[in-house]
């Protein structure tokens, strides 16, 4: 069942959003070459919990960490640890909170000082096919008009959309329906209403779109080594259109 939120309650989830959008930034000032992805999780603790939130991740299905930092050919969910970024790598964080039982969910690459030209485009071309999917968020648009837009904007760029891991519709728990493929057919898929609140969140490769998932039994990498990006937002579907819950 797809729940579609009132405005009382995307007031929550606007507060969750920005909880979660000011943690994602601090991690972001924070990265540079030298600093552990053990400290980058510090650094959302310290953001979420002096807004009196809590952090979504931590515990969820035994996750042990605040944030995913996934570094290079690491496409999600890599655990923060004890690994140094060095210059020259990309690291995708992503995050959530949650406010009075509400949850708000973002991710973003960075670039760890210079980086290659491949890793620009690359970060680039899935910060652009988030936005295009957000661009399909409007009342009476059909919900594999998401992952057509997004798919279509990384398959022009030159590089593939991971399959086996998509969005999802959010709000009193981190996975709701629908899910939200990065890929499909326009016209197709449920209408979307007013109300419905989804997290859109483009895995791109830059080499083939396969993906295996490491013995911790959490990281997931590319298959061939190549590069991943990731971005994200928790965005409402209004009458306007839409709404991107997870901006400070």
């Amino acid at each position: 069942m797809i729940v579609r939120r009132s405005a009382a309650e995307l007031a929550i989830m606007r507060e969750a959003g920005r909880v979660t959008a000011r943690a994602l930034r601090a991690v972001g000032d924070a990265v540079a070459p030298g600093v552990t992805t053990a400290e980058l999780d510090e650094v959302a603790v310290a953001i979420i919990e002096a807004a009196g939130a809590k952090p979504a991740f931590k515990g969820y299905h035994g996750f042990p960490a605040t944030i995913c930092a996934s570094r290079n050919g690491e496409v999600v969910h890599g655990i923060p640890g004890k690994v140094r970024l060095v210059e020259g790598d990309i690291i995708s964080v992503d995050m959530g909170a949650i406010v009075d039982g509400y949850y708000g969910d973002s991710a973003r690459t960075f670039a760890v000082g210079k980086v290659s030209a491949e890793a620009t485009a690359l970060m680039d071309a899935t910060r652009l096919s988030l936005e295009a999917g957000i661009a399909q968020c409007y009342p009476g648009n059909r919900l594999y008009d998401i992952g057509a837009a997004v798919q279509a904007t990384a398959e022009a760029a030159g590089f593939s959309v991971v399959r086996e891991y998509v969005g999802h519709g959010i709000g009193r728990n981190m996975h709701e329906e629908p899910q939200v493929p990065n890929y499909g057919t326009a016209g197709k898929g449920p209408q979307l209403m007013a109300g419905m609140v989804l997290a859109i969140e483009p895995m791109i490769n830059a080499g083939g779109a396969g993906v295996r998932q490491l013995d911790d039994g959490w990281t997931v990498v590319t298959a061939d080594g190549k590069l991943s990006a990731h971005f994200e937002h928790t965005v409402a579907i209004t009458a306007e259109g839409p709404y991107v819950l997870t901006l400070e």
